[in-house]
């Protein structure tokens, strides 16, 4: 896999707990990966939990770029597990990808998880389809892309932090990179 991960050694502090006020739960038949999700991320609203499991890095982009923003909105910093990029399991308690927000304080809070694995992987454990959860099916971002990356299926789940453009849409008009 190409692409640039790093341990973030520093966080200036823990992201806020109270982090599920204004969150509104998915579709009645997406809940159940919700839930799911939702119990096996709920450590990580500490981000000294990842940022102190050597298993998690913190992605950078082609450029070095952390934080991911966008005119649409702002993804956040994600902090990635290689290994589950490289396998072929999509289940909705293991995400390849823990998303924060920045905030002004120098917090950091937890606002979506992201599921990621490569084409080829997928491909050679047998599928045809693309990967699927919260009754969606993946997103197949192409090579030459900013991460480096070769073909890859991804999906968003704004568990964490209402996205009012949907929950499994990529970017938040409510998340920002520059409040840190």
């Amino acid at each position: 896999m190409k692409g640039t991960l790093l341990i973030r050694t520093a966080v200036a502090a823990t992201a806020t707990a109270a982090v599920l006020s204004g969150t509104a739960l998915p579709a009645a038949g997406a809940s159940n990966d919700a839930a799911q999700a939702r119990q096996a991320t709920a450590a990580y609203q500490d981000s000294s939990v990842i940022t102190g499991d050597a298993a998690w890095g913190q992605l950078y982009d082609r450029d070095g770029i952390t934080c991911i923003d966008n005119p649409a909105g702002g993804m956040g910093i994600h902090f990635v597990n290689p290994a589950r990029i490289g396998d072929a399991q999509e289940t909705a308690s293991a995400p390849e990808a823990v998303i924060y927000e920045p905030q002004a304080n120098g917090d950091l809070r937890l606002v979506a998880l992201e599921y990621v694995v490569t084409k080829q992987a997928w491909e050679e454990a047998g599928h045809t389809a693309p990967p699927r959860l919260f009754e969606q099916d993946f997103e197949l971002v192409r090579a030459g892309n900013r991460y480096g990356l070769p073909d890859f299926y991804e999906l968003h789940a704004w568990i964490w932090r209402h996205n009012p453009t949907g929950m499994n849409e990529d970017w938040n008009p409510r998340v920002s990179c520059s409040r840190g």
